[in-house]
């Protein structure tokens, strides 16, 4: 079967090495989540321009882009998507990118998974999804109310298509690419690995020595936080959508 089961948790799935291909947050697992917080520095205060909070707005895709339906309600679904999203636009800011970078992170931040076929080792999950994204372009800029114009779509789906290799497994012309796009794969490399409180073993949390945005030591409270509220809110009831929205009032992100 290749949903999780629905008596194991991830933690006790994961602790046996028997996680399955599609994996669903389980109360067991958020509580546990939350039991080992780390000793993290306090939220920093954040106030995000008008145009990256409009974007924000916009950031739950439609579930019909995915290439697997599975992934949509998964650890690597739409609750994951929009976070790595939100967290992609305040390093966006922090970094000093300028609204249209920031419009093409967040555009590359949350596609990046939307080609997954499943949860675990999906190799090749990034190139497909820039080669999905490449071809969708007018569509997916369209959904935030922005123009694709070629340079733009070339700097997002080289972010998308390096969102999953590491940096030290770059080919020559991976470093070639990243060289011309580097604030922006950076941005969302450094995004999708603050999110990674959501997985089921401490060792898999994000590490800073894995990426190269020197704002990702601020904002790792918050991206905490968003996992637990948003997480906790969706096994209440809420859905995808409506979970991830929540979090960013309760923290106040709009």
């Amino acid at each position: 079967m290749s949903t999780t089961s629905a008596t194991a948790s991830l933690i006790d799935l994961a602790a046996q090495d028997r996680l399955p291909l599609h994996q669903y947050m389980d109360r067991a697992t958020i509580d546990w989540i939350r039991e080992n917080r780390p000793d993290l520095s306090s939220v920093p205060s954040i106030t995000l321009r008008p145009a990256s909070k409009e974007l924000l707005r916009q950031a739950a895709l439609p579930a019909r882009w995915l290439a697997e339906p599975h992934v949509y309600e998964s650890i690597h679904g739409v609750r994951h998507s929009m976070r790595v999203t939100t967290l992609a636009t305040l390093l966006a800011e922090e970094q000093g990118l300028d609204d249209e970078d920031t419009a093409t992170a967040v555009v590359a931040a949350a596609v990046h998974d939307w080609q997954r076929l499943h949860d675990k080792d999906d190799r090749g999950h990034g190139a497909r999804a820039a080669l999905w994204l490449a071809a969708n372009a007018d569509t997916v800029w369209g959904h935030f109310g922005l123009t694709a114009v070629p340079s733009r779509i070339v700097r997002a789906a080289t972010a998308v298509r390096l969102h999953d290799v590491p940096y030290d497994a770059f080919s020559a012309d991976d470093r070639t690419d990243h060289q011309r796009t580097e604030r922006i794969c950076d941005v969302v490399k450094a995004a999708d690995a603050l999110d990674r409180y959501r997985l089921p073993k401490l060792t898999w949390w994000p590490n800073a020595r894995h990426v190269r945005v020197p704002a990702f030591e601020r904002f790792r409270a918050l991206a905490f936080d968003l996992v637990v509220i948003s997480e906790t809110a969706h096994l209440a009831g809420a859905s995808g959508t409506e979970s991830v929205r929540y979090a960013l009032a309760e923290t106040g992100l709009v």
